[in-house]
């Protein structure tokens, strides 16, 4: 039974609260003059598993359902959906617990790994154990189709209308999933875009979109969990609008990863796997 202090939710973008507002002042405007404006919100929120808590990630409260089943999946602590049993969403005095209830195997797992991470706006990381932990083992990914270069630049080139938190904030990441001729399908934004990009994963994988023809675009640079999240998705074409970290460039060669770093409008850069990436004409 939950105590008198916490609050279960079954909403899954949690009462949808992403910005706050804010007193400010703006410099050369005059100091004197009191002005508002939208702030993206930040808070603690705890992953607990069958009772134990694993993360305290610092996220948006938004989409946390899919977050909390995109970490799950991303970070290998479930191997299919069916894995989880609930998700149950409580706030407390201290930030938001994300109480997800998992099959009496994928517990075990998790119990062998014994990480502990607190991350500081989605890294993921932060508390592993030893160097043994960052190791993965990713299977190649097979993907039989192609992107052009046009896609891609339409995509990049269209983000930020899609963002709309981003818009009022300017403070959040964004992930998206774009079809092959470009077109965004679907953004989740968080303040840590390994978070927001959980959220996408989750958001998508239960009615199988990721098994579709197409391309993750995040907003930010591409980091090794970003790439370590993708092998584990499937996702087989990254495309990120900043630069990629020489370890995400590693594991998108080992696990067939079509990288893709530098994304503005009218120019980006590959640096893996370019053979899934061609010219419109051809």
């Amino acid at each position: 039974m939950k105590d008198a202090e916490t609050e279960v939710s079954s909403d899954t973008r949690f009462d949808a609260v992403a910005t706050v507002e804010r007193s400010i002042y703006r410099w050369p405007d005059t100091l004197e003059s009191e002005q508002k404006d939208m702030i993206a919100e930040e808070v603690p929120v705890a992953l607990v598993y069958n009772g134990v808590s694993h993360a305290v990630m610092m996220a948006s409260p938004i989409d946390l359902e899919a977050f909390a089943l995109g970490f799950s999946l991303t970070e290998g602590i479930i191997n299919q959906i069916e894995d989880i049993y609930g998700i149950e969403i409580v706030r407390r005095d201290a930030g938001i617990e994300l109480e997800v209830t998992i099959s009496g195997a994928c517990f075990a797992r998790l119990k062998s790994l014994r990480r502990n991470l607190t991350g500081r706006s989605g890294c993921g990381i932060c508390g592993a154990e030893s160097l043994d932990q960052i190791k993965q083992q990713l299977e190649p990914l097979q993907a039989g189709f192609n992107i052009t270069h046009d896609a891609i630049d339409a995509a990049s080139r269209n983000l930020a209308q899609h963002q709309p938190i981003q818009a009022l904030s300017g403070a959040v990441h964004g992930a998206a999933w774009c079809d092959t001729e470009g077109k965004v399908q679907q953004v989740c934004e968080d303040v840590g875009r390994h978070n927001a990009l959980d959220k996408l994963v989750g958001t998508l994988w239960p009615e199988g979109h990721l098994k579709s023809p197409g391309f993750l675009l995040m907003s930010s640079r591409a980091s090794y969990e970003i790439l370590v999240k993708a092998a584990k998705s499937g996702i087989a074409v990254v495309v990120a609008v900043s630069a990629p970290t020489s370890m995400a460039i590693d594991i998108a060669i080992e696990a067939g990863i079509t990288l893709v770093g530098f994304s503005r409008e009218g120019r980006h850069v590959v640096y893996a796997n370019c053979q899934r990436l061609s010219d419109i004409s051809r």
